[in-house]
């Protein structure tokens, strides 16, 4: 076996397909409108609808200085994003870009870190959207699930008990998008495209209401709490891996090379201008202190609208834009899981069961049933809480790598073919690192121990099963380690 060094140095090399491998492909069916909703979907609703109780906080009014850290690192992103999706437009994003261009060590710990990304920001999303459910529920029939079902059992960070058993809510919104995630990605990606078209008309109207109650003083001593800026950020941040699930469609879409580039700035545009407009009249309805407060931990804009126009309607009208904007970002935060295990599985690195296609669906149905049980389970049993912020650190970690990718492509490949190219390099891509690095290190200490150990048994399971089954160590021709064919190449 070669020795661990040159394994863990060696490059997967980019070579296209020229010839289909039945029940190993993905059908390319999804447009720029779809992909772009897919980047909306997969970030409206996560940072907006219940992360606001968590950010202001820290920052106070000067949380809109956060809402636009955190867009500056995901807007630089997104251009290094671009080139490399149109250059590489495969499933797997971040891990195949670094498996191409750092080496097979650095795609072992990107994998690894977008994985543990992608599943913890699922199940935080669905604990999230439980409290939404609960909150229409009460709206519409007067009565809500017990804290025995609503709630898991552990206890939150701040160490008080809940009553709960188990998340059931958040279990079923898992197994639902499961359901719809076998069925097909373009009917998903149609059903998404709709949900954030509902949440944008929801939110539109937050934001009308919210003005409508403009406090002034809400904004007194803007940056009194200054030092919890970067702090914020860091919690704001994990929204923004819509971004990532744009990329990881790259195998599904008509013209990857064109579209993809499109989606993302057209995604990043409409994302970033929605968060600082809810963020904005959220504070200007509300004081700083009551996003503090437990009212405000659950289902807290629609707590917004109630306390506003003294009229339950609105409330309930938010709270069901609430629990439909909030499935689409569980769908699409789900689907990029899959096909990131998806790209992982085509490589070797765990079980080729992963990448099996079903020839009925068209859509790795083993893969999306494993991933989505062991999700659920997070989902029903561990408290929001201690989630948030190792979905951010994965985050951060994947979008710096792929500018780090970018730049060694760059140099290493000036031939291949970048139908768009990231403007002003390489100051973007630097950038982007250190804009990155600066926010990871606002990250709490736990959150480092936490994600450095998944990290670490990554790694111990690469050396026991992946580095022996890895497709490099063992392919004879360059086809079987060839990534998905050009849609011009399909003509």
């Amino acid at each position: 076996m070669m020795p661990l060094g040159q394994q863990l140095a060696r490059r997967k090399p980019i070579v296209f397909q020229r010839q289909h491998r039945e029940g190993e492909e993905l059908a390319r069916n999804l447009g720029t409108f779809q992909l772009m909703m897919f980047g909306v979907g997969a970030t409206i609703g996560t940072g907006i609808f219940f992360v606001l109780s968590e950010a202001i906080p820290l920052a106070g009014p000067a949380v809109i200085i956060s809402f636009l850290l955190a867009a500056l690192a995901a807007g630089l992103s997104a251009l290094c994003y671009a080139e490399m999706a149109s250059a590489i437009p495969v499933s797997g994003s971040s891990y195949s870009f670094s498996y191409h261009a750092l080496g097979e060590g650095a795609a072992v710990l990107v994998g690894g870190c977008v994985l543990l990304e992608y599943g913890v920001a699922v199940s935080a999303v669905a604990v999230g959207w439980s409290g939404y459910f609960n909150e229409l529920l009460g709206h519409l029939f007067g009565w809500q699930l017990p804290p025995e079902l609503s709630h898991s059992f552990v206890p939150g960070d701040d160490g008080v008990a809940t009553g709960g058993i188990v998340n059931l809510p958040a279990i079923v919104l898992v197994i639902m998008c499961m359901l719809l995630l076998i069925r097909g990605a373009s009917e998903s990606a149609t059903i998404n495209a709709i949900m954030v078209l509902i949440k944008l008309g929801v939110l539109t109207m937050f934001i009308v209401i919210g003005f409508s109650a403009f406090q002034a003083d809400h904004f007194d001593n803007f940056v009194g709490q200054a030092a919890g800026i970067s702090g914020a950020a860091g919690v704001i941040f994990f929204s923004f891996i819509g971004l990532d699930a744009v990329a990881t469609a790259s195998e599904e879409v008509k013209n990857p090379q064109k579209a993809i580039p499109r989606a993302l700035l057209g995604a990043l545009a409409i994302v970033t201008g929605f968060y600082v407009l809810v963020c904005i009249a959220g504070l200007a309805a509300q004081p700083v202190a009551w996003f503090g407060t437990p009212e405000a931990g659950e289902a807290g804009l629609a707590k917004i609208m109630e306390l506003v126009t003294g009229m339950p309607i609105w409330a309930t009208i938010l709270s069901a834009g609430a629990v439909i904007s909030v499935f689409s970002v569980t769908l699409v935060t789900l689907y990029g899981q899959t096909r990131i295990l998806f790209s992982i599985s085509r490589d070797g690195m765990v079980s080729k069961k992963f990448l099996q296609v079903s020839p009925k669906y068209g859509t790795p149905v083993f893969n999306t049933v494993v991933v989505s049980i062991l999700v659920a389970l997070v989902a029903g049993f561990v408290p929001s809480d201690y989630l948030w912020d190792s979905v951010s650190f994965g985050t951060l970690v994947a979008f710096s790598v792929v500018a780090l990718s970018l730049m060694v492509l760059r140099r290493r490949n000036p031939e291949l073919e970048r139908p768009f190219k990231v403007p002003f390099y390489p100051v973007v891509p630097i950038l982007t690192i250190v804009v990155c690095v600066y926010v990871l290190t606002s990250l709490r200490p736990i959150t480092w121990v936490i994600c450095v150990s998944w990290l670490a048994l990554v790694f111990v399971f690469y050396l026991l099963y992946g580095r022996r089954h890895a497709t490099l160590s063992h392919y004879v021709s360059e086809e079987e380690i060839s990534e998905p064919i050009h849609p011009e190449d399909e003509r």
